[in-house]
């Protein structure tokens, strides 16, 4: 290969390796940050976090594709059934409880249509082990006001459960904000939530997704404490009462979960401020 070809090739991939830095550092260089992966990393492990902690996520159910379409670089292209996991004892910093505040940030393009797409968090419903999640596309939502639900669609959801079960005198885990903006599809949106134990709150690129009664969601109770038998980390599928081999089993029997591009996700132990995150979102996803 001639010398020139060879010199441009390794110029083209340092101006690239250099671009996804710059895109990142807003998000990388925030204090508090836990975990970010931009799934551009990978051990035999899984996709490796950058932050205060290096945790692999493992893909599940298969394969998951690469797209080149990407934020930070090449995106996941998870289908519908697939997921990410990263076991409890492996990842003491992202068990958050008590009085840790949380926020999630992700950067999706949402391609299905289903119900309840998880995108992460320790959520084990199974065994009444909630603690933490960002959710997509909810079947309903939660007024505050009068704890009662109504239907929702495609909207974004943030959940902290105290008990970990369901909300005391509910079939379910009613303590969760709902944003009013209906979710694109297959377009690039930096969703989050934040919690500072006085608000649950969900943001839709950058900016509070205000939905009155909803958004913000008054909350003051603390992160359910799992313990040693608590909820795995997961990415785009949680366990599920009907799936008695989670996470052995290749398929959920209702399909839930996540199905899209995924293109980034960060984890801070803090609630990020409006400001914070309408400046990632600017460095990250800047108006075309």
């Amino acid at each position: 290969m001639p010398y020139r070809l060879l010199f441009l090739i390794a110029l083209l991939s340092f101006a690239s390796v250099a671009s996804a830095q710059e895109v990142s550092s807003p998000v990388v260089q925030r204090p508090g940050l836990v975990c970010f992966w931009d799934f551009q990393r990978q051990s035999t492990d899984g996709y490796i976090s950058s932050g205060s902690h290096a945790y692999p996520l493992a893909p599940q159910n298969g394969p998951i594709e690469k797209s080149e379409e990407g934020v930070f670089g090449s995106s996941l292209k998870i289908r519908q059934g697939q997921w990410l996991l990263l076991p409890r004892e492996d990842c003491p910093g992202l068990n958050f409880r008590g009085q840790d505040e949380i926020t999630i940030i992700a950067w999706i393009q949402r391609e299905s249509d289903a119900n309840w797409q998880y995108i992460a968090g320790m959520w084990n419903e199974r065994d009444a082990k909630r603690q933490y999640a960002l959710f997509t596309c909810a079947a309903s939502q939660t007024n505050f006001e009068t704890m009662d639900r109504i239907p929702a669609k495609h909207q974004t959801h943030g959940y902290a459960s105290d008990v970990g079960g369901a909300t005391p005198g509910k079939p379910f885990c009613f303590s969760y904000a709902s944003g009013q903006t209906k979710l694109p599809k297959r377009e690039w949106t930096m969703i989050a939530y934040t919690y500072d134990h006085h608000f649950l709150r969900v943001y839709v690129n950058g900016q509070l997704d205000e939905h009155p009664g909803y958004n913000p969601f008054p909350w003051h109770k603390p992160i359910f404490d799992g313990g040693e038998k608590g909820a795995d980390f997961t990415v785009a599928r949680q366990c599920l009462p009907n799936w008695p081999h989670y996470p052995e089993a290749e398929k959920p029997m209702l399909k839930q979960g996540f199905g899209g591009k995924l293109g980034g996700l960060a984890v801070y132990k803090r609630a990020l401020s409006a400001d914070e995150l309408a400046e990632i979102h600017s460095a990250t996803l800047p108006a075309k």
